[in-house]
């Protein structure tokens, strides 16, 4: 049971911070860096701190996996950089700013659906009924949450919809795609070398904008943002979210989805900018029993795995495994 709130725990601060972001990153972009430097920004923030973290690793996850990469993984690597660094913040951040922010945080609400049709092509995860159920449930929550909202699709909106839409499924493949190699070497070797991997593909459309930025211009509040971005955002958030892939699965961690905007209108309500109502609270329970229907399975897993752990004790094993 520890293990099972411990995963749901981390997944909400997850979300937590990604709700905080719809709020902190419109100071940030466009007005003082573009989307291409902001990408360049979060990437090389998050890389730094990845390969500063590494040697400490062994203090906060428990693990016997490698922590050296072998020949045979990089293009795996590589791969998941592209879905899930390089090209996938690239698309989301230049589809935003050709379309309105609430038009990305609908369609990024596609995203789960992706992952559970991904998963299920790639044979990583079988569809049952309640899970089918939970995802529904969830995102019918999450749209009656969102309508109204003036989300407004249109032509002129239409390349910034299609590269946020494409962004989602990009975000879903990384999410079932990375559990293999989380399962090999430990949460920070894959962090730091996927993100050195986007970096090193970013940089050449990244550069060129980085240099129009008038440094001087930024006030010291949205300096303050832009950290937040980089550790929050880019750096605990990858980090927390491929631990729970490793341990709870990708459908799991991509139903959390659905709870970003209920996070972030409960900020709203508490800044002022938005007003509580009875269509809202009940939009919030449709997403927390979805939600909770799709974690079902995983809870069975985590289960199993500590099961195990204790047989392996009786045993007398010597096998560490990482809960």
């Amino acid at each position: 049971m520890f293990q099972t709130l411990r995963v749901h725990a981390v997944l909400f601060f997850v979300t937590l911070i990604y709700a905080i972001t719809f709020t902190v990153a419109k100071d940030v972009m466009p007005t003082y860096l573009g989307s291409q430097a902001f990408v360049f920004f979060r990437i090389g923030g998050a890389l730094l701190l990845f390969w500063i973290a590494a040697p400490f690793e062994h203090l906060v996850f428990v693990s016997d996996k490698l922590k050296k990469i072998q020949k045979q993984d990089l293009f795996p690597l590589l791969i998941a950089s592209i879905f899930g660094v390089a090209f996938n913040m690239s698309m989301f951040f230049k589809g935003l700013s050709l379309t309105y922010p609430i038009n990305g945080a609908v369609l990024m609400l596609n995203t789960p659906i992706f992952v559970v049709i991904i998963a299920r092509i790639l044979g990583q995860d079988k569809l049952t009924p309640k899970k089918i159920a939970g995802i529904l449930i969830a995102a019918i929550g999450a749209a009656w949450l969102m309508s109204g909202k003036g989300a407004q699709f249109t032509a002129e909106t239409l390349w910034g919809d299609l590269l946020i839409t494409v962004n989602a499924v990009f975000y879903a493949y990384y999410l079932v795609y990375v559990r293999k190699l989380l399962q090999k070497y430990t949460v920070i070797t894959v962090s730091k070398w996927t993100f050195l991997l986007g970096f090193i593909m970013v940089s050449p459309l990244a550069i060129p904008e980085m240099r129009q930025v008038d440094f001087s211009l930024i006030p010291s509040h949205v300096w303050g943002e832009i950290v937040f971005i980089i550790i929050g955002t880019t750096f605990l958030a990858y980090l927390l979210n491929a631990w729970a892939i490793e341990k709870a699965g990708p459908v799991l961690v991509g139903s959390y989805i659905y709870l970003q905007p209920l996070l972030a209108g409960i900020i709203a309500i508490y800044l002022g900018s938005d007003t509580f109502s009875i269509a809202k609270f009940g939009a919030a329970i449709a997403i927390f029993t979805g939600v909770f229907l799709t974690s079902d399975k995983q809870q069975a897993i985590l289960k199993d795995k500590l099961l195990k752990r204790r047989k392996n004790k009786l045993a007398g094993s010597n096998n560490t495994i990482d809960l």
